[in-house]
């Protein structure tokens, strides 16, 4: 009789799949200097088109839940952090859907939603984290030693405030993971991707809040755009950035994402076990 398997060998081939396609993903250098300097171009625009909106004094009452210097970080940070947005589903699923290689995951002794959810959490991870260094190196090293440390990325409120935006980032790319494996159930449905994407791009921007911060918009949307599962990808850990969200209404706000992350990763397994079970391959 076979011995049985421990969690860490249960967990050894999801963890495979992350670290290797994490590593696939960081060879693609030049895309990421591409990403990061079209990000810097947009950015910039933003920081301008904010620096006039603050600037006149009609609209000062209406700016006063966020100040000009939180605006500006809040979009080095938004630029940072825009491979969260899940408008995007992942390309390995989307040609493996195309092609029939869909079944093979069916075939392997493993969970395939684990498997799917692991490989695209490490093509997110992979994207994230040198976007992320170039920006804060630009936006918070390099502005201010050109004599641009107003249009700088400022640093968090405080050590607490910095540790529980961290906390939420990681947060963010869990919840953009099970939001990213809806998108791949949905390409894997219909075998092709561009519809879907162009319904998700403009209502992730929005509602993401990486159009313009939730916190702008009217005070009578507040709850409900803060509850909505698309804030967790960005603006709540901005808020807990600035400290915005401290002490319970912190808790509260990092509880509300593990809840969607869970809710979401729920439905995803549920419509992935469907689309599965329904699945017909091409040339099959």
């Amino acid at each position: 009789m076979k011995p049985a398997l421990g969690p860490r060998d249960l967990a050894r081939p999801y963890v495979a799949a992350f670290v290797s396609r994490f590593l696939q993903m960081l060879q693609y250098r030049t895309a990421a200097l591409a990403g990061f300097a079209t990000q810097c171009w947009w950015g910039g625009i933003k920081v301008m088109v904010f620096a006039a909106f603050y600037s006149g004094s009609a609209i000062a009452g209406a700016a006063s839940s966020m100040s000009l210097a939180q605006a500006i970080t809040y979009t080095w940070l938004a630029q940072g952090l825009l491979v969260l947005m899940p408008w995007l589903g992942d390309p390995e699923v989307a040609q493996a859907a195309r092609t029939g290689a869909v079944a093979y995951d069916r075939l392997r002794p493993v969970d395939a939603y684990a498997l799917w959810f692991a490989r695209t959490a490490g093509w997110i991870a992979a994207r994230l984290l040198p976007r992320v260094a170039l920006m804060a190196a630009f936006a918070a090293v390099a502005l201010p030693l050109v004599g641009l440390g107003d249009w700088a990325w400022q640093l968090p409120a405080n050590a607490l405030a910095g540790a529980a935006f961290l906390l939420s980032v990681v947060l963010g790319l869990l919840l953009s993971t099970a939001m990213v494996m809806l998108l791949n159930v949905a390409t894997t449905a219909a075998l092709n991707e561009r519809g879907i994407q162009a319904v998700a791009t403009p209502v992730v921007i929005v509602f993401s809040g990486n159009l313009l911060p939730l916190a702008l918009l009217p005070d009578a949307w507040q709850t409900a755009l803060l509850v909505q599962p698309l804030a967790g990808l960005f603006d709540i850990p901005a808020r807990l950035y600035f400290g915005q969200l401290s002490g319970a209404h912190a808790l509260g706000a990092l509880g509300l994402q593990c809840f969607w992350i869970v809710a979401l990763v729920a439905f995803g397994r549920v419509a992935m076990g469907r689309t599965m079970r329904s699945l017909q391959v091409q040339g099959g």
